[in-house]
């Protein structure tokens, strides 16, 4: 079927026709309050930098060196830069339509992925597309979040901002310099790439004005594991790291992936390995605003992971918040308009130091059905409340509860069984209907007391909300035939896009919080302890990270079930598990009215479950 293009104009955007630049062209000017394009892309420098990480992790007796691709204005200015660095390049490919970078046959890059270049580079931009070592053309070694990762993003700013040396190809000494920047970056990127923007924000660097992570890791430990318990989509980073290695990663780095198998079991404890990866310990060192991005229901790169990052980073650093009901998508995919015109908004504001004021808007903006947005000044916003409320033959509600309630974990529930009632694995606890609305915003916790009639055994524990609604399905975008455009296209670079629309459904109930855990963590999340079949052990662990309105007339539900085989791996022995009420105790960050307990029955015929999807 033939694409139809439209072409949509922003304030500022594509509104001035672009002029060959000259040493008399600025390195921006503002339009409307904006930056506006007056650098030809068909004028625009493209070039490739190779930086010394001072890394010699594939060990061949060399410095591995990173290349980052160049595309900047053909002007005397200088300029900011924006960049993402990404081990996708010559793989999976960047975007909804998995672009890949393209180089001519002097290897002079030609394709630069998704719109960053042809919309920013003539306003005044560089963007700068940097292979993590060990992938495209770089050197060195795939680490997945370590330190080889870091350094591909550490050193490119050192190297844009004069303070390391760059050379003109991979292993030749002749030098490049950035005389043609000004030091400040802001890094972007989904997924992974946005990962590797958080921990570069956590090395404090010097010349990182701001991060865009989109769905982006902030703990790789959350990505392989939960409280104890593994995700079963990778063993170990190993694993993940092995299918985006170049062919001299591949034949030099067998002592790193070594390392990150040793350093990740199968037991799922937190070991020294991911504590090397875990961007949240070193937050305070964070110096870069940060606007985040991330679906509610992604269960690929769980919302946890910009939760905990945003309550650890300073309260001094600007921050912005999107949560959308997606799951693992771009918001160039979900919100296009309104996320272009933000972005380049934001990047004026830190990269050009273009005084608009963004930073005094609203702090965040929620999807609450497909396409309906609510700002908030703050958040989590004011008059939110950390609140313990607990389950009892009464329901779910402050009273403290007695007695048991047990079940048996036959290791192939799923949440759609699970509130659907035909399956019976779990306990469910509910309050009554509300009689106004109830907002959750933030990260909750459960405390469970329970015993195991096997020495294995995993939990799962719910946040749920009873009633009708109309949600995001599936991973909540159908890509449309159409094409919009953004920026300037030019030889080999398009700047048109296909368009896409919410896929949206019906359901009787939403999965809005959840989290995974082994009990044989329940003391530390460092240290496995054997289970003694019988005794009652107390643990706490983590649900996800949302913001949520549930609606007078529904109900809050908590769920507490042993595995959930969309999620987690099976224990070893599927046990029968009995939770002592009086010990267990859910707390949820709510703004409204604490609800009462209904012990009414919870059936729902339809649920929203979320997307677990790859992560890219």
């Amino acid at each position: 079927m033939k694409r139809v293009r439209v072409v949509v104009a922003l304030a500022g955007a594509l509104t001035l026709t672009p002029i060959p630049a000259t040493a008399a062209t600025p390195a921006f000017t503002l339009s409307g309050g904006v930056s506006a394009p007056i650098h030809s892309m068909a004028d625009a420098v493209r070039e490739t930098v190779y930086v010394d990480s001072g890394l010699d992790l594939d060990g061949d007796g060399t410095r591995d060196r990173v290349a980052a691709d160049i595309i900047r204005p053909s002007t005397t200015g200088r300029v900011p830069v924006i960049m993402e660095a990404s081990p996708y390049y010559q793989s999976t490919g960047r975007g909804n339509e998995s672009e890949v970078k393209t180089y001519d046959s002097a290897g002079v890059p030609v394709k630069f992925p998704l719109f960053y270049d042809n919309y920013f580079v003539p306003r005044g931009y560089a963007v700068v597309l940097v292979d993590f070592l060990g992938t495209n053309r770089s050197r060195g070694c795939v680490d997945v979040g370590g330190q080889s990762e870091i350094a591909s993003g550490t050193a490119v700013i050192d190297w844009l901002n004069g303070r390391r040396t760059g050379y003109t190809t991979l292993t030749g000494s002749a030098t490049k310099s950035a005389s043609w920047s000004t030091g400040a970056v802001g890094m972007i990127g989904k997924s992974w790439d946005g990962s590797i923007a958080n921990g570069v924000a956590s090395t404090g660097i010097d010349g990182l004005k701001t991060i865009v992570p989109i769905a982006g890791i902030s703990r790789w430990y959350d990505w392989f594991r939960s409280d104890g318990v593994a995700y079963p989509s990778y063993s170990s980073p190993t694993g993940l790291g092995s299918q985006f290695e170049n062919s001299n990663a591949r034949s030099r780095c067998g002592a790193v992936r070594t390392q990150m198998t040793n350093g990740s079991p199968a037991n799922g404890d937190y070991t020294a390995m991911w504590q090397a990866r875990d961007f949240v310990r070193n937050a305070s060192r964070v110096k870069a605003s940060i606007f985040a991005i991330h679906g509610q229901n992604d269960l690929n790169v769980k919302t946890l992971q910009f939760g905990q990052f945003w309550d650890a980073v300073p309260a001094t650093v600007p921050k912005k918040l999107w949560f959308s009901q997606t799951a693992h998508v771009d918001p160039f995919d979900f919100r296009r308009a309104e996320w272009v015109s933000t972005l380049h908004r934001w990047f004026d504001r830190w990269l050009l130091d273009v005084p608009n004021g963004i930073e005094n808007e609203a702090q965040v903006s929620s999807e609450r059905e497909p396409d309906q947005w609510a700002d908030d000044a703050t958040w989590p916003p004011a008059g939110t409340v950390s609140t313990v409320l607990r389950p009892s033959s009464s329901g779910l509600g402050t009273a403290p509860g007695t007695g048991t309630a047990a079940f048996t974990d036959n290791g192939s529930a799923t949440p759609s069984t699970w509130l659907s009632g035909s399956n019976t694995g779990r306990v469910i606890y509910s309050t009554a209907p509300l009689t106004s609305e109830l907002r959750v915003a933030g990260t909750s916790s459960i405390t469970v007391g329970v015993s195991s009639s096997t020495p294995t055994a995993h939990l799962t524990a719910y946040l749920v909300d009873y009633g009708p609604a109309r949600v995001r399905t599936g991973e909540g975008i159908r890509t449309l035939t159409t094409e919009s455009c953004w920026g300037e296209s030019r030889t080999g670079d398009d700047a048109c896009y296909r368009n896409t629309e919410a896929t949206a459904g019906n359901v009787d109930a939403q999965v809005i919080a959840r989290g995974w855990a082994d009990l044989a963590n329940y003391e530390s999340v460092s240290v496995t302890r054997t289970i003694t079949p019988g005794t009652k052990y107390r643990m706490t662990f983590r649900l996800s990270t949302t913001d949520h309105v549930i609606p007078a007339g529904h109900r809050l539900g908590l769920l507490i079930g042993g595995t959930d085989s969309s999620a987690i791996v099976r224990p070893s022995q599927l046990p029968r598990l009995t939770v002592d009420l009086a010990d267990t105790s859910v707390r949820i960050p709510l703004r409204g009215s604490v609800p009462s307990a209904s012990a009414a029955p919870l059936v729902a015929n339809s649920v929203s479950a979320g997307t677990k999807g790859e992560l890219g």
